[in-house]
């Protein structure tokens, strides 16, 4: 398996529109999001461990909706989403099918929502881990070179950076394909991004392609398409709807 660093990004046509959602929103904000979810979405955000964690769970899952809705022409409340083996979710109504893909992922009070025409998308967000979490699991399950990286960074923060952005690679690279975390932890992922990965291992068929994503706070976030030719990132920030 390699990964191949490559320059600039130069096909305008492909873009990947990336949206950063931030998800501690006032009260009003959350109601009103909430009348836009399923039954089944708002059980889970009334089963989080704490409120806010709903609360949160509740912004994402709207915002995703009036995202995509809007991309489709369609309402926000309107939407069905079906998922696949390991969880990965996709709107099949109504006449959603193979129009765009989606994927999003939520970490403390920042998610990212990737939307793509035509390729499989898969992105992740994460709040950067505390030094130490990180040099153990990169020891312990990364790559040689991907290890290293880690291991041996200057400081311990830089160690839990690099870490970061590694983890939010494999990420994203395992959700272009809807497979499990174990399947991307061997994957060799060091390189300056964008990053052409010729050989997804036991994900599925190769190539894909990745890209870091700048976002901000102090969180790192990726990427990741299929086929073989790159895309652009097209940054976009969500702001909550005006009330009546």
């Amino acid at each position: 398996m390699n990964a191949d660093p490559v320059g600039e990004v130069v096909d305008a046509a492909d873009v990947i529109d990336v949206w950063t959602i931030p998800t501690d929103q006032p009260p009003a904000v959350v109601r009103r999001l909430r009348g836009l979810l399923d039954l089944d979405e708002r059980d889970r955000a009334d089963r989080a461990h704490d409120p806010v964690r709903g609360e949160r769970f509740t912004v994402v899952r709207g915002a995703v909706r009036l995202l995509v809705a809007d991309r489709l022409g369609t309402g926000a409340a309107d939407l069905v989403w079906q998922r696949g083996p390991h969880g990965k979710p996709a709107p099949v109504r109504p006449s959603a099918a193979g129009r765009i893909h989606v994927n999003w992922s939520a970490s403390g009070a920042l998610a990212v929502l990737a939307i793509a025409d035509g390729r499989r998308v898969g992105a992740d967000v994460e709040e950067i881990h505390p030094p130490g979490v990180g040099a153990r699991i990169a020891r312990r399950h990364f790559p040689a070179p991907d290890a290293a990286l880690v291991l041996e960074a200057p400081t311990p923060a830089d160690s839990a950076d690099r870490f970061t952005r590694l983890w939010c690679r494999r990420e994203a690279c395992v959700k272009v394909h809807g497979g499990r975390l174990a399947q991307g932890l061997g994957l060799p992922l060091t390189g300056p991004s964008p990053l052409r990965l010729a050989d997804a291992g036991p994900l599925g068929p190769g190539p894909l392609w990745l890209s870091d994503v700048t976002v901000p706070g102090p969180f790192r976030a990726a990427v990741a398409a299929d086929l073989d030719h790159p895309f652009t990132v097209r940054h976009r920030s969500w702001i909550a709807p005006r009330l009546p």
